[in-house]
């Protein structure tokens, strides 16, 4: 095959058919119905599919988003895309970046590197960078290619969720099309339909929170400027005196600006080149790209809050995303956290839609992610306050601490630009099995994988990639003889199996000779043991399956 030619995702439109059962009296029954075509609901469609599951996905549009907006996915959610199958393509497309740098005025705070073991000169420690930076519609484009190559979803564009009403085995959804309207029914229905979910609303649910009188331009800038590929935040700078200023890079020659702009502008007012492109101007100058052509390529004004409904699951009608939760912008924690909302819920839907587990199963859905979004928002809250302070006192205590930061390390932990998107260590879990052994703290029960370089036959490979779509036994030695009589995936890392050369692998899990980890089919660890036996791992995988 020769090499796959990039879509113009940004101009796609999508053909709007009519289904079948629009004319049929009987509406089909549908084991599980996504409304919302956005990252979330691709991601969440394209895992269920991979694991044997009919997914039907619904979006009221016939195109992918406008704009940038969200552009920073994180190692976690790269991982996820990796298991899902566009990783690597995403990854060539964006821009990786693993550092950044924090300016206060006219100088520079400090920088920082999220992967300091992965420096240029040093081979590569984990597979994916701290984060690429990609547009929306890139990343949706390449899903949904990747959703169309499987035989498990049907996508109807231009399908509008009009009605919802929960039976006692089914939910009947009442759809609105350019043909009129039909109904069908679900075993069960996600709503990853965004910020204002028409199912949420339907549903008469709400979410509460903290709105932020705040608002930012964002404007999608195309130039051809030599600066660096890494995160850039200035806090009062001279060219926009007494705001906020992101900058990052993306693909396609873009660059993304984030202009703070107080909440007493008009919006309309704000998104006129004429306003737009003078900051952009200053911006650049500053920066050392004097004279430096570009082009204003789109432009928006948003306002945001940090709020999220109280349950995620209600009956046979879950939510992820923003549908379910809201984060301001700084720190990247929408977009990723909303992919790891349907990482989590995949395989559990999967295994309760296949008779496999309880439907209790779906509740540690709903724990763990509205956990995680409390996490999400405590960090986004913490950093819109130390970006945008509302009174006297805040903005000196912000200036202060910013100008200790110079030159007093102790001082860089408290500035806040945003706390940037990590996975969450699900601590608390009712899935998880409790330590028994004495470990250190960095791969507790509920922590993410972290990723390592290993060998396979003299061929380098990745741990992640080693680890199966279903519950996985990583065994640092020796394979315990019974572990093949259980319904487990073994990965072995010793001289029988893959090769720590480097010894990553061992240091990163704390590893002895015996020591074993059992992962969730989301790469989360559900139990560790220094000496594991048959009674032990299959008590684990019947608790974190709720059986």
């Amino acid at each position: 095959m020769g090499a796959r030619v990039e879509s113009d995702f940004q101009s796609q439109v999508f053909e709007y058919r009519r289904s079948p059962e629009q004319s049929e009296m009987t509406p089909a029954l549908h084991p599980v119905v996504i409304a919302g075509a956005g990252p979330v609901g691709l991601a969440l469609a394209i895992d269920l599919a991979q694991r044997g599951v009919r997914v039907l996905l619904l979006d009221n549009d016939n195109k992918l988003s406008s704009g940038s907006r969200a552009i920073c996915f994180a190692k976690r959610t790269l991982e996820i895309f990796d298991r899902l199958g566009p990783g690597e393509r995403m990854v060539r497309k964006g821009v990786s970046w693993n550092t950044g740098h924090v300016y206060f005025k006219d100088a520079a705070v400090y920088s920082f590197d999220l992967l300091p073991d992965a420096a240029p000169d040093s081979p590569r420690t984990q597979q994916r960078p701290a984060f690429i930076n990609l547009q929306q519609y890139h990343v949706e484009g390449m899903l949904v290619e990747r959703a169309l190559e499987l035989p498990n979803i049907e996508i109807r564009w231009k399908n509008s969720v009009v009605g919802v009403q929960q039976q006692s085995d089914a939910v009947a959804l009442r759809i609105d099309t350019p043909d009129g309207g039909y109904t069908l029914h679900a075993e069960y229905v996600v709503a990853c339909d965004g910020a204002r979910s028409a199912v949420r609303s339907l549903m008469g649910l709400e979410s509460s929170g903290r709105v932020f009188r705040d608002r930012f331009l964002i404007a999608d800038v195309r130039m051809d400027a030599d600066l660096p590929e890494e995160r850039r935040f200035w806090f009062d700078p001279p060219f926009h005196p007494g705001q906020s200023v992101l900058l990052h890079k993306q693909a396609d020659g873009m660059w993304r600006v984030d202009f703070q702009l107080g909440w007493d502008v008009d919006p309309e007012r704000e998104r006129d080149p004429a306003r737009v492109e003078p900051r952009v101007r200053a911006l650049l100058d500053s920066v050392g790209a004097l004279g430096v052509n570009f082009s204003l390529v789109w432009a928006s004004v948003y306002t945001f809050a940090c709020q999220r409904m109280q349950r995620f699951r209600h009956g046979r009608v879950l939510f992820a995303g923003d549908a379910a939760h809201g984060v301001s912008p700084f720190g990247a924690r929408g977009a990723n956290s909303g992919v790891q909302d349907a990482d989590n819920l995949g395989w559990k839907l999967a295994r309760v839609a296949r008779g496999e587990a309880p439907e209790a199963l779906l509740d540690s859905y709903a724990d763990e992610r509205e956990f995680a979004a409390d996490e999400n928002i405590l960090n986004s809250t913490r950093a819109t306050d130390f970006i945008t302070p509302k009174s006297e006192v805040s903005r000196l205590f912000r200036d202060v601490v910013l100008a200790l930061a110079r030159d007093h390390p102790f001082a860089r932990t408290v500035v806040n630009s945003g706390r940037l998107s990590v996975a969450t260590t699900l601590l608390g879990s009712v899935l998880n099995t409790l330590d028994i052994d004495a470990f250190d703290r960095a791969m507790v029960p509920g922590a993410a994988a972290l990723d390592a370089p290993l060998l396979h036959h003299g061929t380098a490979t990745w741990l992640l990639r080693e680890l199966g779509a279903d519950f996985t036994l990583l065994v640092f030695g020796d394979a315990p003889r019974w572990a093949e009589d259980l319904s487990v995936r073994v990965v072995v890392v010793g001289e029988a199996g893959l090769q720590d050369a480097a010894g990553w692998a061992t240091s990163r899990y704390d590893a002895q000779p015996g020591t074993a980890y059992l992962f969730r089919p989301d790469q989360h660890v559900c139990a560790r043991w220094r000496a594991p036996t048959e009674a032990l791992v299959s008590a684990a995988i019947r608790r974190a399956t709720a059986c």
